[in-house]
C-alpha cells in the first residue's frame, strides 16, 4: 500500500505540489471524484462540524449531473479544482483527448487547481497543463477507496503522514463512504486536538 507518492514522481514531474510549504500546523484536506449528492453533503456538514476548509476535485460529469451540490461545495467557503471531465487516467489516453476533457470539465469548474485521476499524468501533460493549472498530488492518501481495509486502518494511514503542510487524499464517492464518513471525523478530531487548522488550497500560494 504506498501511501506516500514514491520519490522518483517528484524527479519526473517537476512543479508540481505534493504539500504546502508552511511551518504553520496546517492541514489541506482534499476530496476526490465527487460530487456525489448524499455523501458530498454529508461530508460538507462534517467540515462544519470542525469549522475545516477543504478542496473538492471534482469530475466534470459529476459536477454536470449534481449542480446543485457543486454549488454547495462553493456556498460553504471550500474551493474546488478540476479532476477531468470523465475521470481519465493520463498514461492511458491520448494527450489531445485528456487534454480536450479537461478543457470540457473546466467549462463547469471554474478553478485553475488540476488533480490527475489516480495521479497518473505523462511528464509532457505535465509540461503543458503547468501552463495552464497549478498541478496538485498529494502528500498522503487514505485508501478510504479499499474495502479491504478497516476505518481504523484508514485513520492510521493518514495520521503517521500528517504534518505542517500535508495535503490528504479522501474521495467523496460511493467506493469510499463507509470508511470516508466514519475516517474523516476521527481524522478531524484528532488532528484539532494536536493544535491544528485545516484550510482550502489557494490557486495562487501553493
Amino acid at each position: 500500500m504506498q501511501l506516500k507518492p514514491p520519490l522518483v514522481l517528484r524527479f519526473l514531474l517537476p512543479g508540481v505540489t505534493w504539500k504546502v510549504n508552511t511551518s504553520e500546523k496546517v492541514i489541506f484536506v482534499t476530496f476526490d471524484d465527487g460530487p456525489h449528492p448524499e455523501i458530498t453533503m454529508q461530508v460538507l456538514d462534517i467540515l462544519d462540524r470542525f469549522q475545516a476548509k477543504a478542496t473538492f476535485f471534482c469530475v466534470g460529469e459529476n459536477v454536470q449531473k449534481y449542480p446543485t451540490t457543486y454549488a454547495e461545495i462553493l456556498q460553504r467557503g471550500h474551493h474546488a479544482g478540476n479532476h477531468t471531465y470523465n475521470h481519465l487516467k493520463g498514461w492511458k489516453t491520448n494527450n489531445k483527448v485528456y487534454f480536450n476533457n479537461i478543457d470540457k470539465a473546466s467549462r463547469l469548474i471554474e478553478s485553475k487547481l488540476f488533480r490527475p485521476p489516480f495521479g497518473k499524468i505523462t511528464p509532457l501533460q505535465t509540461l503543458h497543463l503547468k501552463r495552464h493549472y497549478r498541478i496538485v498530488m498529494w502528500s498522503v492518501i487514505s485508501y478510504d477507496f479499499d474495502a479491504r481495509i478497516s476505518p481504523e486502518q484508514c485513520l492510521d494511514n493518514v495520521m503517521k503522514h500528517s504534518f505542517p503542510g500535508t495535503i490528504a487524499v479522501f474521495h467523496d464517492s460511493v467506493k469510499s463512504e463507509k470508511n470516508l464518513l466514519t475516517v474523516l471525523p476521527w481524522y478531524l478530531e484528532a488532528m484539532s486536538n494536536k493544535g491544528y487548522t485545516f484550510k482550502a488550497l489557494e490557486e495562487q500560494s501553493l
